[in-house]
């Protein structure tokens, strides 16, 4: 008889009601839950569940019973309201706004004012944390159901809910934010003044600063395309302005923005604007924009983040400025101001006479001023070349020339006997190059002929490596006989050796030094202020790293076997961790790379300045020196795997080496023992960065067919992912 009333049981869990799908998002929302607890709960992917919310699938029991439980139970703490036909209630006040001790750097764009902005929206005293779903075409939502947020727990009052909002409109015109966890928000403004008002005043958003010298992060608002047509914005930049990158200054909204005596930035209004008044004292008052379908989250380093659904969004988003840092720009952008905010360049000094307290330099940053490079580190077109004749070539012995590696190399014969190729790559490799690197700060650099090297000292330097010979180097205590042919020179990016004296960072001089030859620099630029200035920002992008990968199920110290498996398909366990994933690594990329930005477009021609020289951080000397110390770090692993396993790489691009192997593991290339242990001071398999991952395996055949077919200087480091020498990329 049991058996009877459980299969009368399961039929009726296979019909149990169920609400609309607009309906089963707002009471999740109401609640408070995100998606994945609800997955989690029930014990199904997330996917699935957003499925069921979006109508698109149905769940099928069990877990249709379960869902349709914990949906009737919700209903009862969250009735739907009646749609309203008096005035909005009035809600409880918010804490003051945070205030701060400077205003936005770049020049300010003054638009002109020729028209009167919209009226403002009546003022509220506190954002409603509202639930509403999302925006459908063939039904009008729900009216918003008040709710107080959440009271901060440990946190800044002042920025009680989050960093920043993700602002979406429905078809009647009403704007909701959604927030970091889960918050909703409904905001009041009618028009974009109003909103800036509304964000400054009410809306409690923004980061505390990192680091007790600097400045709290600005609140961001991000726009989708519905929200930009509601405040007057066009969902897509039309071509003259999408080639420009920014709105004409006669275009409307402008107008409204000058009318109330906002203003813009250099950039003007673009993909991120940033809108703010002078500082009046201490008070600073700017609020950051980002509307993502004007290009601001690039596919290349956010991947699909522009399409996801605003609390998806929200949550990418959110989690990025919480371990990292609020997006102010691209990720080269961000991950350059990142290290302003972690080693700010002033502090205040001791008070005066009259007790006021100045600004002054804080040791150890790189000041407020920017700092002239050395002539050889001077990319072309700088100013300090405009002495040279059109279209001269600079050689080794005029510039600076630190870049990654791009070398490769036939295979032997006995390498040809191997089935496999075996890329490995290391894990934020240009970051853990900075861990540690010793740097120059705000003083200009030297001039000095004939000087004794110094390892401790950054700077560059012009010598003579020629004569280091890699069939024969040091290691450790002893000197070790090796096939130097079959191994890249550390001195260039191409691997091949040096002919005469070049230009060379202080890391790739003592790498000479440490391989057991003299060295006898001819002249070289240093620099006595120094410092570890990169150590905070390193941390900070190391914690964000690891800390992601655990979310996408690759935890750390994790035994080699284990990590391999937990590394198959982790993109895919959650595919907005991933996102953030790669923009973590492209912080650390595109920041090092900002440190020595290019001119671009504006009428510029060589031998004149560009704006990014006028920042303390354009430092090229910076940037080669972590390029350099990345690059050594990549030869001296590959010497010791060389020296004590004879296994050599036939290609190397950057962080991703390439070697013949019996099977398809790097398991198959790196030797470990029983207890786990691996050659040391070589490649090591793991989350942190400077371990290695597994970047892809191709057949020893495949090689040979794309060598014939694209020429034998085809590097097969960047096409060992995929395999396709159209599609490879090559990816921090």
């Amino acid at each position: 008889m049991s058996e009877l009333f459980d299969a009368v049981d399961a039929l009726v869990a296979s019909r149990s009601p169920l609400p609309p799908p607009a309906e089963r998002k707002r009471l999740r929302q109401a609640h408070g839950l995100t998606l994945d607890e609800i997955a989690t709960a029930l014990k199904v992917r997330r996917a699935t569940l957003s499925g069921w919310e979006a109508g698109k699938t149905e769940p099928r029991p069990p877990e249709r019973d379960a869902y349709a439980r914990l949906l009737k139970q919700l209903a009862r703490l969250y009735p739907p309201d009646p749609q309203p036909t008096g005035p909005e209630p009035a809600v409880p006040e918010a804490a003051p706004a945070p205030a701060a001790p400077a205003a936005p750097t770049d020049a300010p764009t003054t638009p002109t004012a020729v028209s009167e902005p919209e009226p403002p929206a009546q003022a509220v005293s506190h954002p409603r944390r509202t639930v509403r779903p999302a925006r459908t075409s063939d039904a009008s939502p729900p009216a918003p159901r008040p709710r107080t947020p959440p009271e901060p727990t440990g946190g800044d009052p002042r920025f009680a809910n989050g960093p920043l909002l993700v602002l979406d409109a429905d078809p009647e015109g009403r704007v909701t934010g959604y927030g970091v966890g889960g918050l909703v928000l409904d905001v009041p403004a009618k028009s974009l003044p109003a909103l800036v008002e509304w964000t400054l005043r009410d809306a409690r958003l923004g980061a505390p600063r990192l680091h007790p010298c600097g400045q709290d992060a600005d609140p961001l608002l991000v726009l989708t395309e519905a929200a930009c047509e509601r405040y007057g914005l066009p969902p897509h930049l039309p071509e003259p302005e999408r080639l420009a990158g920014r709105l004409p200054q006669d275009h409307k909204v402008l107008k409204q923005l000058d009318r109330a005596d906002w203003r813009l930035t250099r950039r003007g209004f673009g993909p991120w604007a940033r809108i703010y008044r002078p500082a009046q004292g201490r008070t600073r008052q700017c609020v950051q924009l980002c509307i993502p379908s004007w290009n601001a989250l690039d596919p290349r380093t956010w991947g699909d983040a522009a399409r996801l659904e605003p609390a998806g969004l929200a949550r990418v988003l959110g989690t990025y400025a919480a371990r990292v840092t609020t997006p102010r720009g691209s990720t080269a952008v961000t991950g350059l101001e990142l290290m302003t905010a972690l080693n700010p360049p002033t502090r205040a000094g001791e008070p005066d006479e009259s007790g006021r307290r100045h600004r002054e330099h804080r040791p150890g940053s790189l000041g407020e001023h920017p700092v002239d490079c050395a002539p050889c580190e001077a990319p072309d077109g700088h100013p300090l070349l405009a002495h040279l004749p059109r279209f001269h070539q600079r050689g080794p012995a005029e510039m600076l020339l630190e870049e990654a590696y791009d070398w490769a190399r036939e295979l032997t014969d006995a390498e040809c006997m191997r089935r496999y190729l075996v890329g490995i790559d290391v894990n934020l490799a240009f970051g853990a190059a900075a861990n540690g690197a010793v740097v120059g700060l705000a003083s200009p650099p030297v001039h000095v002929t004939a000087p004794a090297f110094d390892p401790a000292l950054p700077g560059s330097w012009l010598v003579d490596l020629s004569h280091v010979d890699l069939s024969r180097v040091r290691l450790g205590d002893r000197w070790r006989e090796l096939r130097g042919d079959l191994l890249p020179s550390p001195f260039t990016p191409t691997g091949e050796r040096p002919t005469g004296p070049a230009w060379y960072a202080t890391p790739t001089v003592a790498y000479a030094v440490e391989l057991g030859y003299d060295v006898a620099p001819r002249e070289a630029w240093i620099r006595e202020d120094k410092g570890r200035y990169l150590d905070g920002w390193y941390k900070r992008l190391r914690d964000a790293y690891v800390r992601t990968m655990g979310d996408l199920g690759v935890a750390d110290k994790l035994p080699p076997a284990d990590f391999l498996d937990a590394m198959a398909g982790h993109r895919q366990r959650d595919p907005e961790m991933a996102m953030v994933l790669d923009a973590v690594k492209s912080t650390v990329k595109g920041g090092i790379g900002k440190l020595r930005e290019r001119a671009r477009g504006g009428g510029w021609k060589p031998g004149q300045a560009w704006p990014a020289l006028s920042r303390p951080t354009w430092r090229p000397d910076v940037r080669a020196a972590v390029i350099s110390r990345a690059r050594t770090n990549m030869h001296r692993k590959m010497l010791n795997l060389a020296a004590e396993a004879g296994r050599y790489p036939v290609a190397v691009l950057s962080d991703c080496a390439v070697y013949a192997a019996d099977g398809p593991s790097p398991l198959h290339v790196l030797p470990y023992d029983e207890a786990g242990r691996t050659v040391p001071g070589s490649f090591r398999i793991g989350v942190s960065p400077g371990m290695v991952k597994h970047e892809g395996t191709q057949s020893t055949l495949w090689a040979e067919e794309m060598r014939e077919k694209h020429g034998e200087t085809l590097n097969l480091a960047r096409y060992i992912k995929t395999g396709d020498v159209t599609a490879g990329d090559d990816e921090e």
